[in-house]
């Protein structure tokens, strides 16, 4: 009998081409007809391994969390950690941005994605803040995590800096600062990260120290 010309469909396959149209095309290309044409099968086949739309992002969203590491929430020193971890968890949602607003409101069901959220909650009680306190700071991490790989503030200003002056002169003059530091513009958007996140972190330091 002859091996087939096309690799045969599981879930695992039909996720990732539906991640891959997420990234290429956006949130409005990913439908079941779209799917199975870049798959190169008929709509049908696509039910004989799952069920829906809705779990066809479940499955996209699983392959999101896979790459999302934990081991650094596991290092010795609980702000260290931290950093790395949400370093990376923003890299992983920089390479897939169209899947933010697909999971954002989504209800978070996912082993591994379970297993992320109590890893970093182990990780923040484990440093001395109470379990309520950790639940606010995970969600603040996940706030700044999404919301700075789904927005980019430096694309927002076409102009070079001096092209703001005379109307707006404090935009100018830090547009400006940021063009004439380490990195200059292009990287304005990860700075404005780091500092967010160390001034996240600085607060939950300077509590425990008060607590």
């Amino acid at each position: 009998m002859g091996r087939p010309s096309r690799a045969l469909l599981s879930r695992a396959v039909i996720a990732r081409a539906a991640l891959e149209l997420l990234d290429e095309e956006g949130t409005q290309a990913l439908t079941m007809r779209a799917l199975a044409t870049r798959l190169g099968v008929r709509g049908a086949s696509l039910y004989n391994h799952i069920s829906s739309k809705e779990e066809v992002l479940d499955a996209a969203s699983q392959l999101i969390n896979e790459e999302i590491d934990l081991s650094p929430l596991r290092r010795p020193d609980w702000r260290e950690g931290i950093v790395e971890y949400a370093r990376g968890y923003r890299q992983v949602y920089l390479r897939h941005p169209n899947m933010i607003p697909l999971v954002a409101r989504r209800r978070v069901e996912a082993d591994k994605a379970l297993r992320g959220y109590d890893t970093l909650l182990g990780t923040l009680v484990g440093a001395g803040l109470t379990p309520a306190v950790a639940a606010e700071a995970a969600a603040a991490i996940d706030y700044l995590v999404l919301g700075s790989a789904l927005e980019t503030f430096t694309a927002g200003f076409a102009r070079p800096p001096a092209g703001y002056r005379p109307d707006y002169p404090a935009l100018a003059d830090s547009l400006e600062g940021a063009a004439a530091t380490d990195g200059g513009l292009p990287e304005l958007d990860d700075r404005g990260f780091a500092l967010g996140l160390g001034l996240l972190l600085d607060g939950l330091a300077a509590r425990l120290r008060h607590d």
